[in-house]
């Protein structure tokens, strides 16, 4: 092959197994792909390193070359990714100036590249692991959203909007100064790129991507191209679990229970966990639904410590609640799961569209409101999960919102609309479809790059 491109992921789980799908996917359209992996200290790596060797036999086209490791910073207790980040970019120069490819494809989280891949007068893409709605409703339009909202009101209304955000969504978007200032430089950077390679496809978000669209008609506020590949989830369990993992009690105990019987719970991994006051809200709230669940926890106490008392004996029948961690895209794919409590990561919403799989949309932070509002106003592919003022959810609140998704008309409407978004999404990556298209075109676009 005569096109070769670099693809440099963000080295953690739902990052690094994403942006892989992505390097086989342009294989399949002609681009020779080697990912390229720098070492996070504050990241498990040896999960990254079994997974890199199953990834590696099972598709050996498939080329992974490590940057040298680097000492952790001195203020590695207080240290942020990025600052751990910064430390690799010498060695990402080095590397590189002695690379014969024609275009990387950068991570957004790890944007700071872009300055090295310049200064070696690389061309760069930039990987866009979240929606649409995200790239329009906020990056397009920050500088003047930040306006609005230090002007006060309620609502920021954006222009052509999917639908008005809240201003105290907004807040919790944006951040403070210092946030936005950074989310302006990374804007400031997507339009500095050959192109932004977007995870989902052109009929699960038209509205947004007319919108991107209509922006790049005048050079002077443009972009970048924009090319939508998606949805690209890492559904090859064999892959990206181990033996042991798909051997986990979760998928054990949904064996043989009926299908769509159960509803699964389960949050982000990074960040804050929930405070223990609303853990216990959703533990009495799933108990009077009388419903199936299976609920990740995480916390640092026990089980027994976290939750009220006597709940795991009391629902053991039709329960089961796991610590920290369970395989995600293995249990939404199995039959008996019929609704999805979630966060709205974006990962995590297009793996329940992949599988089928109705949500109920519980934004913990950030750009996941953003996903919220899509996905309940917009798409029509969830329903909301409503907060007291205060930000509690009610166990009540809980109870009515599992009952409806699971045991109503309504719900399996909405179960239906899901199915329909899964099948247009799989028409897209098959031949003749948009993302198909999409990514052929990033092939083509690789061997045209000026490299001069």
């Amino acid at each position: 092959m005569e096109k070769e491109i670099i693809i440099f992921p963000l080295a953690e789980r739902g990052h690094l197994d994403v942006m892989v799908e992505l390097a086989k996917l342009l294989h399949r359209s002609g681009v020779s792909v080697t990912i390229l992996i720098a070492r996070i200290f504050s990241v498990d790596n040896s999960h990254i390193d079994t997974y890199i060797s199953r990834v590696s036999t099972a598709h050996p086209y498939l080329s992974f070359n490590h940057l040298p490791p680097v000492n952790p910073p001195s203020n590695s207790g207080s240290a942020t990714l990025l600052d751990h980040f910064h430390l690799v970019l010498p060695h990402l120069k080095i590397y590189l100036y002695t690379s014969s490819a024609r275009a990387i494809i950068l991570d957004i989280f790890l944007s700071a590249a872009l300055e090295v891949a310049a200064e070696v007068h690389l061309p760069f893409y930039f990987f866009f692991p979240s929606s649409a709605s995200i790239l329009s409703a906020v990056y397009l339009h920050l500088p003047a959203l930040h306006n609005q909202l230090n002007a006060g009101g309620t609502s920021m209304q954006l222009p052509r909007s999917l639908c008005p955000i809240p201003a105290s969504d907004m807040i919790r978007i944006t951040g403070q100064t210092t946030e936005t200032d950074a989310m302006i430089v990374q804007y400031k950077r997507l339009t500095q790129s050959a192109g932004i390679i977007v995870n989902t496809f052109k009929i699960l978000e038209p509205v947004a991507l007319d919108i991107i669209a209509e922006r790049n008609r005048y050079p002077s506020i443009a972009l970048a191209p924009v090319y939508c590949v998606g949805p690209i989830t890492a559904k090859d369990c064999q892959e990206i679990y181990s033996s042991d993992e798909l051997q986990h009690e979760s998928l054990a105990w949904l064996s043989g229970r009926p299908r769509n019987s159960v509803v699964f719970l389960s949050f982000e991994r990074r960040g804050s966990a929930l405070p223990g006051e609303q853990i216990r809200e959703i533990a009495v709230g799933l108990e009077r639904t009388g419903q199936s669940f299976l609920w990740v926890v995480r916390v640092s106490q026990e089980l027994d410590a976290a939750l009220p008392k006597g709940f795991l004996e009391r629902t053991k029948k039709r329960g089961l609640v796991v610590k920290s961690w369970v395989p995600q895209v293995a249990v939404l794919e199995h039959p008996a799961v019929g609704g999805f409590v979630t966060h709205c990561g974006w990962t995590s919403v297009l793996e329940s569209i992949v599988a089928g799989v109705p949500m109920i949309a519980w934004p913990q932070q950030k750009e996941h409101m953003v996903n919220k509002n899509f996905l309940v106003e917009v798409a029509v592919l969830a329903v909301a999960m409503r907060a007291l003022t205060d930000g509690l959810v009610h166990s009540d609140e809980i109870a009515e919102r599992v009952r409806w998704l699971m045991n109503s008309e309504e719900g399996e409407e909405l179960r239906e609309r899901v199915a329909a978004a899964r099948v247009g999404g799989m028409a897209a990556l098959r031949t003749g479809g948009s993302s198909f298209a999409a990514i052929a075109e990033v092939a083509r676009e690789v061997t045209l790059l000026d490299l001069n």
